[in-house]
């Protein structure tokens, strides 16, 4: 059983940044892709970003992609979230998931942090 705990959200101005954590125990964590969903009021959990167990590879949503950037400290059993030009339309409550999968299906993912809300003014 793996848990993951999220931590980094917070208010910021359009434009800035935040840098999201994900802490995972119980498991090996170098074993599991580990992805970031989104899921903001009224709309469906959305995929963010995803990495291989090595770090090796990443993909983005197109919403994000060459704003946001996923890596991993297997060594720390963490995972990052670099968020940058941030907008008001990221604002959501942020969520890790770790799985066997390199997936941008939330569904295969069977372990999930407690979300972390990030909100963005104009």
């Amino acid at each position: 059983q793996v848990q993951l705990v999220d931590t980094g959200g917070g208010l910021v101005q359009a434009g800035g940044s935040l840098r999201l954590s994900c802490a995972a125990s119980g498991g090996t964590f170098s074993n599991y892709a580990m992805g970031w969903f989104r899921q903001a009021p009224g709309k469906e959990r959305e995929f963010v970003a995803r990495i291989t167990g090595s770090g090796g590879h990443t993909s983005y949503s197109d919403s994000v992609k060459g704003r946001f950037s996923i890596s991993r400290d297997n060594a720390k059993n963490t995972v990052y979230l670099q968020m940058n030009s941030l907008k008001p339309e990221d604002t959501a409550l942020y969520y890790c998931a770790a799985g066997p999968y390199y997936s941008s299906t939330y569904s295969l993912y069977p372990y999930w942090g407690q979300g972390t809300q990030v909100t963005v003014s104009s």
